[in-house]
């Protein structure tokens, strides 16, 4: 596979997990950064490429386009499938995607900056009621999530990470930027020690991006 392009935005956390898969997959790719909060997003160019207005979206190398994170990890443990990012086992497979998308379909897309800016907006929120509203969400989702680990693994359902765990470290992210009480929390906490540790997810850091700012 040759180098693939990766339109991102430094603190999307969807754009955060696809470039911890790529690491840890030893893909290549370039990065071109779409500033969700300028707005290029709804560049008439860009829409052509993602009619969903956002992020991440990438193109391989005959121009082909995939959009939303979770499809394009799909597609990514199908065509690099070293490392696996979902079990063989169909019940094991099946928790670690009850996982995931406790945090990608559960509290991503309550949490996603079109609908809290959507609420300030149209319903008057102010800026600490939008925070408050994050919190509720990632906390609540997080106790979700704590409850369906196993107790042992390094990680949240074995020693290397898999689909879930990646959704959990991009998301916990988020939670430390807008102050998520984490007490309740150690075992998530020990699991993003663990993740961050390993060159794959530091180097797909948001701060380590190059829109970052």
């Amino acid at each position: 596979m040759g180098t693939l392009t990766l339109y991102s935005y430094w603190r999307s956390t969807t754009s955060y997990r696809v470039r911890v898969a790529l690491n840890l997959k030893g893909l290549s790719y370039e990065t071109v950064p779409v500033d969700l909060v300028a707005g290029d997003q709804r560049a008439a160019e860009y829409v052509a490429k993602n009619p969903s207005k956002g992020v991440p979206t990438l193109v391989l190398e005959d121009g082909t386009v995939l959009t939303q994170s979770l499809a394009i990890l799909d597609y990514l443990d199908h065509v690099a499938p070293d490392p696996a990012l979902l079990p063989e086992d169909p019940l094991l497979r099946a928790r670690v995607l009850a996982a995931a998308q406790a945090i990608a379909l559960d509290i991503h897309p309550v949490n996603n900056l079109k609908v809290v800016n959507r609420l300030k907006s149209e319903h008057g929120l102010s800026a600490d009621q939008g925070i408050a509203w994050m919190r509720n969400w990632m906390t609540e989702g997080f106790h979700a999530y704590q409850a369906l680990l196993p107790d042992g693994p390094a990680f949240s359902f074995a020693e290397t990470p898999l689909l879930c765990d990646i959704c959990l470290v991009a998301q916990l992210y988020n939670a430390h930027r807008w102050g998520v009480d984490m007490t309740p929390f150690a075992r998530l906490l020990k699991i993003e020690e663990q993740a961050l540790k390993l060159p794959a997810f530091d180097v797909a850091r948001p701060e380590k991006q190059p829109d970052s700012n």
